[in-house]
């Protein structure tokens, strides 16, 4: 893996993952993929597959390991260049669940219970899991251990950079500089993909 002692100098770094929750459709391809495939030419290419992340909703195991599958070959046929990207399964890297739990105790739970995923499965009545309640910390970890420059999200993701931006923060003053700050990267032609419904397009 890239380190930061190995750093293209010329190029800055990004870092996107994406959830094997299900078959990758349109949206998953206008939203993120494409992008990411074209982003590894201009840019030092961390792109992982969010295994972890997953579990909140996937429950069975031999279902994950399919999905987590058939999104790096969809990945593979799109074009991503492992020589180009770093391309790696989430849970793989054990620092992720680690650093997770170290985050936890400096994230206050006021600033998780204003996400959007969280409020929005209260408001529906939904049970909502710790995992869930908990998802925001786990993708500042996964934005802030690889310190990347910029992170490609759709609109919908932004609160969870801000979310990243604000532990960072805290954590730097707490125990000096530490994490890199990272910035959104949006593109406008991709901030939200619509589908037939006029809602953001979902596997459904």
């Amino acid at each position: 893996m890239a380190s930061d002692n190995h750093r293209t100098q010329s190029k800055k770094r990004i870092l996107s993952g994406v959830k094997p929750t299900g078959k990758a459709h349109l949206g998953n391809y206008l939203g993120a993929m494409k992008n990411h495939v074209t982003m590894q030419n201009e840019y030092e290419s961390f792109i992982f597959i969010a295994d972890l992340h997953s579990l909140t909703t996937v429950k069975n195991a031999k279902e994950l390991r399919e999905l987590i599958i058939d999104l790096a070959l969809d990945y593979l046929a799109l074009g991503l260049d492992p020589e180009k990207s770093v391309f790696f399964r989430q849970s793989d890297i054990h620092e992720h669940a680690e650093l997770t739990w170290i985050l936890n105790c400096v994230t206050p739970m006021s600033m998780l219970e204003l996400a959007h995923a969280y409020k929005d499965a209260v408001a529906k009545g939904k049970e909502v899991n710790v995992g869930i309640f908990d998802y925001p910390v786990l993708m500042a970890v996964d934005i802030l251990i690889y310190k990347p420059d910029f992170v490609p999200v759709g609109q919908d993701q932004k609160q969870h950079i801000e979310i990243a931006r604000d532990i960072a923060g805290k954590f730097n003053r707490i125990f000096g500089e530490v994490f890199k700050i990272p910035s959104p990267y949006i593109p406008k032609e991709v901030a939200v993909v619509t589908g037939t419904d006029g809602q953001k397009m979902s596997k459904s």
